[in-house]
């Protein structure tokens, strides 16, 4: 693991969604240097964080990095460049896009998510060196 966990960016997601689970999947698949750290916005960690403007909503994707908390697109395409790789081009083409449309992608996904994705009845158990990615 390259990052300390407590300076790592922490990825918080909703832990009953199904396409959140599989988002996680694929971090975990493609995050070769294991930045990112994950934990769900039912959790524990969320709920401790001291931040004012800390979303509520569970079909917000929340990213916390250096203190900052970026939200759903914004959150999304800081993971791709992140993850690195042709995903940081990804990101970057991404960035260019108007922020309305980024946005308003991303919230009709949301608002379907569970109705096309179902919910995370069933997840990949990690590997021991993935537990040790996920935070309470």
């Amino acid at each position: 693991m390259s990052a300390r966990p407590e300076a790592a960016p922490i990825l918080f997601y909703d832990g009953d969604c199904g396409l959140c689970a599989r988002s996680v999947a694929w971090c975990l698949a493609h995050d070769r240097h294991a930045t990112l750290r994950y934990a769900p916005l039912q959790g524990e960690t969320y709920a401790a964080l001291d931040v004012a403007d800390r979303p509520r909503d569970l079909d917000t994707v929340v990213l916390l990095e250096n203190g900052r908390l970026l939200t759903r697109s914004d959150a999304l395409l800081r993971v791709l460049a992140i993850v690195g790789g042709p995903w940081f081009v990804l990101a970057r083409l991404g960035s260019l896009a108007p922020r309305a449309l980024l946005e308003a992608s991303y919230r009709f996904v949301a608002k379907r998510r569970l109705g096309w994705f179902g919910t995370a009845d069933s997840c990949r158990m990690p590997s021991a060196d993935e537990r040790a990615l996920f935070l309470p």
